[in-house]
């Protein structure tokens, strides 16, 4: 979350700001830069690069690229695929080895179901969550850097890189802006922020962490400068079943959302591990994240689980 604040600007660089839609979520991008000019052009670099960047990893597109090779599942056939699909797919099974599967961008099958669920109300059998799980597993994903191809081993495999992919683009948006000589910006896609120098005057950007809790205004604010915060949580996206609650994110080993309230906050040296780490500590939970954190060089972490109506809460250091 964005908080606002006025700060004086240097005489020869204004505040420019821009709003949009993307990724199914909102897209923000705030700035100094020399003139208008400038500005406008940079910020509509960024829009095309955001633009192709969703055709490549969105699933919910029909005849994206992701979605092009998922339809090759099972066939045994190397798939040449973009520098941009192969790249986010390469640091999406590093963080998934990393993790010890706590992250996996073959959860697809999985996250379909949980989907329908979700938008249906309707609970997914124990017969459709095993025979989607068959098709899952990181280890079925094999990449080849020589020729940049990609295969999926079993049929009926589908990739999803929807826990990794805004933390991506992100990434991408803030380089695009360096290109045109940007050195202080912050870029939001959907409570993905990563953000390069501070603003003229300041010792960073305003950014303010929620408790968790629906309807709840308290936050605590940091500063941020050359890193990347997310924060993950079910606070508004959830489904209950049977007097249960069930997160909207995933473990990709049960198939199921997790069964607890658990907010994961992290910081991190660059949008993508910031990402994708968020679900990797909320899947391990508290015990686990404290272990598998230091398999990940500048992260930092901040996780809430409620379990049998008691909240607690771990920080790894301060941010």
């Amino acid at each position: 979350m964005l908080l606002p604040g006025l700060v004086m600007a240097q005489p020869d660089l204004a505040r420019f700001s821009f709003r949009r839609g993307l990724m199914g979520t909102q897209f923000n991008v705030i700035f100094y830069a020399p003139d208008s000019l400038i500005a406008h052009r940079a910020y509509a670099a960024v829009s095309v690069r955001m633009d192709s960047l969703n055709q490549v990893m969105s699933d919910y597109m029909d005849g994206s690229e992701i979605n092009r090779v998922s339809a090759t599942a099972g066939s045994g056939k190397w798939v040449p695929v973009s520098t941009d699909l192969f790249n986010v797919l390469g640091k999406a099974q590093t963080i998934a080895h990393l993790s010890n599967g706590h992250f996996d961008p073959t959860v697809g099958p999985l996250s379909l179901l949980w989907r329908r669920a979700v938008r249906r109300k309707e609970f997914p059998t124990a017969k459709e969550r095993r025979q989607a799980r068959r098709s899952v597993g990181y280890r079925l994903l094999e990449l080849d850097i020589t020729t940049r191809s990609v295969r999926l081993r079993r049929a009926g495999m589908r990739l999803d890189v929807g826990g990794i992919g805004q933390g991506f683009a992100v990434d991408e948006a803030l380089m695009v802006l360096g290109r045109f000589g940007i050195r202080s910006a912050l870029v939001d896609i959907g409570g993905d922020i990563l953000a390069s120098d501070p603003p003229p005057g300041s010792a960073g950007w305003r950014v303010g962490i929620g408790s968790g809790k629906a309807g709840d205004a308290d936050t605590t604010t940091i500063l941020l400068r050359n890193a990347a915060i997310t924060t993950s949580g079910d606070t508004y996206r959830f489904l209950e079943h049977n007097g249960r609650r069930y997160s909207h994110i995933m473990n990709p080993r049960s198939g199921l959302g997790l069964k607890h309230f658990v907010q994961a906050t992290v910081f991190a040296p660059d949008g993508y591990h910031a990402d994708a780490l968020t679900k990797v500590f909320s899947v391990a939970g508290m015990r686990k994240s404290r272990r598998l954190l230091r398999r990940f060089p500048g992260a930092k972490l901040l996780l809430l689980e409620n379990k049998r109506g008691r909240l607690h809460k771990w920080q790894s250091t301060p941010f």
